[in-house]
């Protein structure tokens, strides 16, 4: 049995620790907010964050998270506030939304390392994030204003 947090609740596992985290948010937990994208940890749209840092769901195994919080989109902020949620509505980010909460955690867990980063930063830390829809100058802008540079 392992032991952990998902949005500061504690949650238990007694399955399969090679389960991926992302099939325990959405199939046990009902945090469908996360998405399965690809399911190789390449187009970001699983990213949620374990211990304050942002990690592809798709590939994180529920073995290896005894112990570690989770943050998934629906626990960034319960009021939707947080910089970048208010932010992306701002810009009218989302196109067909599916990429969007991944995109916003990975976000976030830069603007935590980085709080004023620059385009290069920015598109470093998203390059992971992939946007069917091409939102990506948005996506940037987006950014830019919840550092406060808007």
């Amino acid at each position: 049995m392992s032991m952990f947090t998902i949005n500061g609740k504690t949650h238990t596992f007694n399955g399969d620790a090679e389960t991926p985290l992302l099939w325990y948010l959405r199939d046990i937990a009902g945090m469908t907010g996360t998405k399965f994208g690809c399911g190789l940890a390449l187009c970001g749209a699983c990213t949620v964050h374990v211990d304050g840092s942002a990690t592809r769901a798709c590939q994180t195994r529920m073995g290896d998270i005894e112990g570690r919080a989770i943050t998934t989109i629906e626990g960034l902020s319960p009021d939707g506030m947080h910089p970048v949620q208010v932010a992306w509505r701002e810009l009218n980010v989302a196109q067909c939304g599916y990429c969007q909460g991944g995109q916003i955690m990975q976000a976030a867990s830069l603007l935590k390392e980085k709080p004023n980063p620059s385009d290069a930063d920015i598109d470093a830390a998203m390059s992971g994030n992939i946007c069917r829809c091409g939102t990506y100058p948005r996506i940037r802008a987006a950014i830019r204003r919840a550092a406060g540079r808007a």
